[in-house]
């Protein structure tokens, strides 16, 4: 009898410490700053190029709604939930939030209330922001944005899956705490590269492969998973190692810079999500802390394993006498000779080779299947909509003529990605919507 009373006397503490521990409202470094003196201009100012970095607007914002007005279904595999109304409107918005409770939300994914927010909220990147971006943020968000009155919608996540008190210990196991420190064996450019990278640019959000908690495997460069390549919301984010084949092995400094300024280099064109991250915040950030993004990226050592044999570019002219042959070689030449070229080697860093492109070399074919289903989103540079995109062709093609045509590419001019299979086509034509190309463009300021 004693001891089942211990034992239940136990049950009870931990049940006790678990709940504190779940409902708590952490503590903040931030609580003692007078959140009224945050108006100044130039900290707003500042903010508006935090909020640029961190990409606030690709979640936050949908076509033809207010900015930063919420309403962006994210599904994921246990329901859809909704972004949030993040404009100063004291209803629907963040208006009531004191500088506190903004902090708690951003780095430590708690609302004013105690309620845990999903992690599809970048919480675990966003923990590293440095107490003045922090406050620069929040001085913008609440001097520099319009409020809106749109109201926020409810996941719809089942119950008793959308019970949130257990992402408190998910944020436990998963999110580093504090803020990023410097790493005293590096420059401060890689440190500075570094910070962008893994905190406010977050891209290890994609970029990162993630367990099976959802949670990214890595949060920094101390672990060869960080920015290893994911596959995510059907597409797969290649590896920003220097992985010679499916990483950016084979780019120098200058390139990744090109790529993040223009969204374009010799190599490679954004798409999928990564053309709403160069749209609306990439472009928009100093040419130093860009190259020092850059800089920090080529640090990142590759994999052999992972990768396998470097790509070595096998001379192919795809012709008519092929395509009389062969049924994917005529789809390719009736189809997509006419801008990548019969070499396949694309128009220089406007539509870019397919010969030794990361999604043609990757096992993971989902991007080359999405693209050529639902094409890519319009590029906006410098105010001025790019004149070449790849167009969808999912009403032009069937499943199987996607499949061939795909198999061909990713295995000719030395291309070792394997062939496509018709399922995986037919699947991802049901899972994807070509209205979610549509762009999103915001003049902040």
């Amino acid at each position: 009898m004693k001891k089942l009373t211990l034992s239940m006397l136990v049950i009870i503490v931990l049940v006790a410490v678990g709940a504190w521990y779940s409902t708590r409202i952490p503590s903040t470094p931030l609580a003692d700053v007078n959140s009224s003196e945050l108006n100044a201009s130039e900290l707003i100012a500042k903010g508006e190029y935090v909020a640029r970095a961190s990409d606030c607007v690709a979640c936050h914002t949908l076509p033809d709604s207010p900015a930063f007005s919420g309403g962006l279904e994210m599904a994921t595999p246990i329901g859809s939930i909704y972004s949030t109304n993040i404009t100063p409107d004291k209803t629907h918005g963040i208006g009531h939030y004191t500088l506190a409770d903004f902090e708690r939300v951003v780095r430590q994914g708690v609302a004013p209330d105690g309620h845990r927010l999903y992690p599809a909220m970048p919480f675990p990147s966003y923990a590293k922001l440095s107490d003045d971006d922090v406050k620069a943020l929040y001085a913008y968000f609440m001097h520099g944005v319009q409020p809106s009155d749109k109201p926020n919608k409810q996941s719809e996540i089942p119950w008793p899956l959308n019970m949130r008190w257990p992402l408190a210990f998910w944020s436990g196991l998963f999110t580093d705490s504090g803020s990023y420190q410097s790493n005293t064996e590096q420059d401060e450019q890689w440190n500075r590269g570094a910070y962008l990278v893994q905190g406010a640019g977050h891209c290890g959000s994609c970029h990162t492969p993630r367990g099976l908690a959802m949670q990214e495997k890595a949060l920094d460069e101390s672990s060869p998973q960080f920015l290893a390549g994911a596959l995510l919301d059907g597409w797969y984010a290649p590896s920003l190692r220097n992985d010679v084949n499916t990483g950016i092995g084979r780019w120098s400094e200058e390139d990744v810079y090109q790529f993040l300024k223009n969204g374009r280099n010799q190599h490679a064109v954004v798409y999928g999500s990564m053309t709403d991250a160069y749209n609306n915040s990439t472009q928009f950030m100093s040419d130093e802390d860009l190259y020092a993004m850059a800089h920090y990226l080529k640090s990142l050592p590759g994999d052999p394993l992972r990768d396998g044999e470097p790509w070595q570019h096998k001379p192919t002219t795809v012709t008519a006498s092929m395509a009389a042959q062969d049924a994917a070689a005529k789809t390719y030449l009736a189809r997509c000779s006419s801008c990548h070229g019969t070499d396949g080697m694309g128009r220089g860093q406007y539509i870019p080779p397919l010969a030794g492109a990361t999604s043609m070399l990757a096992k993971e074919d989902a991007s080359a299947i999405n693209v050529t289903l639902n094409g890519s989103g319009r590029i906006v540079s410098h105010g001025v909509p790019d004149a070449y995109r790849m167009p969808p062709f999912r009403q032009q093609l069937s499943d199987k003529e996607i499949a061939e045509v795909l198999s061909f590419i990713r295995t000719t001019w030395g291309n070792h990605g394997g062939a496509v299979k018709v399922q995986d086509v037919t699947e991802l034509r049901e899972k994807t919507d070509p209205a979610s190309s549509q762009v999103i463009i915001l003049q902040m300021r």
